[in-house]
């Protein structure tokens, strides 16, 4: 029996099945979660599905999380979409239950769980979720509910198909989800719809960015900033994808500024693997998109140089 349909089968067994995503949730954890646990309504209306976590923040037009009591765990199936590595899971919770599953994308350094079913050359776990229905011999079914968050998923991840990760199967994925009446159009402007303090942010960053003589581009976005733009921490993730737009960037790091002083840091790259460097600073990823944290300036410093050296190598 394969993985995928030993996940099934665990499916069928459980009455309560509970899914869990990543913290700071983007459209693919939104997607993978949400678009399974429609699935899973759709395909067996007799079994309890809950989709829990952090609030979706300004994403919260797509899904939102519910809040249920950890009461609901006893005996129930967990399974977390999207999540590369169990301290990112979005709520503690998901240890509770019986059992527990893995369904991602991202490279498997964690393999949290009792099963994993990980697949790092999808272009993204909504595009996972997909082939595990397609593959199912009719078990579970899709709706339209699912298939909008899950093309969702697809197109966040995919960077609206620019990424390297797209293939054909991806397109024949999202094409798919198309077909049921999701409104495409609408998903897609919604997603590249910025507010006018985030394109003032966008301005901010063209006048602030540095790129030096390695290709590597670099921003800060401390407190202040925010507060001055009017922009929380999670809106600054609208131009992560903004300095690959520049001719001379290779890679290129942004760094925002929590409310704790400390800063999430995104890694983003057109040649050289980034997602090792990530882990030396508690994070991971992509090879070309990966995320992680520094405590401090001097953190910063370091990132950047390490940053700088991948990239002379690479270009060697």
């Amino acid at each position: 029996m394969t993985i995928p349909e030993q996940i099934i089968t665990k499916i069928e067994t459980y009455q309560t099945i509970i899914i869990h995503r990543h913290v700071n949730p983007d459209p693919d954890a939104i997607g993978s979660q949400v678009g399974l646990a429609e699935v899973l309504r759709n395909s067996y209306p007799d079994k309890t599905i809950y989709q829990v976590g952090s609030d979706t923040g300004n994403l919260d037009w797509l899904a939102n999380a519910q809040a249920i009591d950890t009461a609901a765990y006893q005996g129930a199936l967990v399974i977390v979409t999207d999540t590369a590595n169990s301290p990112r899971i979005s709520g503690a919770d998901y240890q509770l239950g019986a059992e527990l599953i893995k369904i991602d994308h991202h490279p498997n350094d964690d393999p949290y769980g009792d099963l994993n079913w990980v697949l790092p050359d999808a272009s993204s776990t909504s595009e996972v979720i997909i082939d595990i229905v397609n593959n199912s011999e009719g078990r579970l079914q899709f709706n339209q509910a699912a298939a909008r968050v899950l093309y969702a998923g697809i197109v966040g991840d995919t960077g609206r198909f620019m990424f390297n990760s797209t293939s054909p199967h991806t397109m024949t994925c999202a094409a798919q989800m198309m077909t049921f009446d999701i409104h495409h159009d609408q998903l897609n402007q919604k997603m590249n719809e910025i507010t006018l303090e985030q394109a003032k942010l966008q301005g901010y960053l063209f006048d602030h960015l540095q790129v030096n003589v390695h290709q590597v581009a670099y921003l800060v976005v401390d407190q202040a900033t925010q507060e001055q733009l009017h922009v929380e921490a999670q809106q600054v993730h609208s131009i992560v994808g903004t300095p690959g737009r520049l001719k001379g960037v290779l890679t290129w790091v942004i760094f925002v500024q929590q409310a704790d002083g400390t800063y999430r840091v995104h890694f983003r790259s057109k040649g050289p693997v980034i997602n090792e460097l990530a882990k030396r600073h508690d994070g991971g990823g992509h090879p070309l998109a990966s995320g992680a944290r520094a405590a401090n300036q001097a953190e910063i410093d370091t990132i950047v140089a390490e940053l700088s050296a991948l990239a002379v190598q690479y270009t060697q």
